[in-house]
């Protein structure tokens, strides 16, 4: 592939809207994404597609958002994964982890699914808006732990808003991600419920994402296609990518709100401090870590 193919085929989401007004539809590939976020925690291939599927997830919702307004996704079950989080912004920012990033399941039983992954438990979906002090947050049971269910589960029982929702990562026999990407369709105030059911029965007999992306189709013609038998037209397109705002500082500023008891365990060696987002190592050194000792000092004087 070309430098030029292989820009126009980056992870982007694209944002549309039926042309009358009856339904909004977001499509996007998170192909990267998820490939980083395997890489970055070392997933197995459970994880890889729990965790590919809630980031993925977590884009199409973060596309309703306004500039660096963020939406978090946890689900928390008995399952040997443990728990999942994924954070995204309106701006394309996409970054999550999991509790337990080696977990596995035992297919060799008829009964075992992908929800068991996650098992029993809650799903819970925050919103961080502009000008509202608290996050809005709903909360409800795990439906099936397969991510595709349990988030259309709570469109309507949280949003109660009609929606279809379409998530699919596909791996490579390495374990690698062939092709990772989405369908959000929300029904509009105005519009009769007979649309939305054309549409989830039309995403129903669609391809997985995966393989349109992987037949070369890329974002704009999967929307047309989901869209049918109506017509959408693109309101907004973006790209998309695993990223995460830690820095050396903002663990630096974490420290200084531990007492000074705990500060002073940790003189006299370098501190390795790692974001449980993206995986990525931060040192703090002997003598910044003096430095935020003396400080807390000085305001106890």
């Amino acid at each position: 592939m070309s430098l030029k193919e292989k820009f126009r085929f980056k992870d982007r989401l694209i944002k549309g809207i039926e042309n009358s007004g009856q339904f909004k539809i977001s499509v996007v590939k998170t192909t990267d994404v998820v490939q980083k976020a395997r890489e970055n925690h070392n997933l197995s291939l459970l994880n890889t597609v729990l965790l590919g599927r809630t980031l993925t997830a977590a884009m199409l919702l973060a596309s309703e958002l306004k500039g660096e307004e963020r939406i978090k996704i946890q689900l928390e079950g008995n399952g040997p994964v443990g728990s999942i989080m994924a954070e995204a912004n309106r701006a394309g920012e996409i970054r999550g982890y999991v509790k337990n990033p080696a977990a596995k399941l035992d297919y060799s039983s008829d009964h075992v699914s992908i929800g068991d992954g996650i098992g029993a438990g809650l799903l819970t979906v925050s919103k961080i808006l502009y000008n509202e002090a608290e996050p809005r947050t709903s909360t409800i049971q795990i439906v099936k732990g397969d991510i595709l269910s349990d988030l259309a589960h709570y469109m309507v029982q949280s949003e109660q808003v009609l929606s279809a929702f379409l998530l699919d990562v596909d791996l490579t026999d390495k374990g690698d991600v062939k092709q990772s990407g989405g369908i959000l369709i929300q029904r509009l105030p105005e519009a009769d419920e007979s649309v939305m059911k054309s549409l989830q029965k039309q995403l129903t007999n669609l391809p997985p994402v995966s393989e349109l992306l992987d037949e070369g189709l890329y974002i704009d013609e999967i929307m047309t296609l989901a869209s049918r038998p109506y017509s959408a037209k693109e309101l907004d397109r973006q790209p998309v990518h695993f990223f995460c705002r830690c820095n050396a500082k903002r663990f630096k500023n974490a420290l200084a709100l531990l007492s000074l008891d705990d500060l002073k365990e940790l003189e006299g060696q370098d501190q390795e401090m790692i974001c449980h987002f993206c995986g990525t190592r931060h040192i703090i050194s002997k003598d910044e870590i003096t430095a935020i000792v003396e400080a807390a000092k000085a305001k106890l004087n």
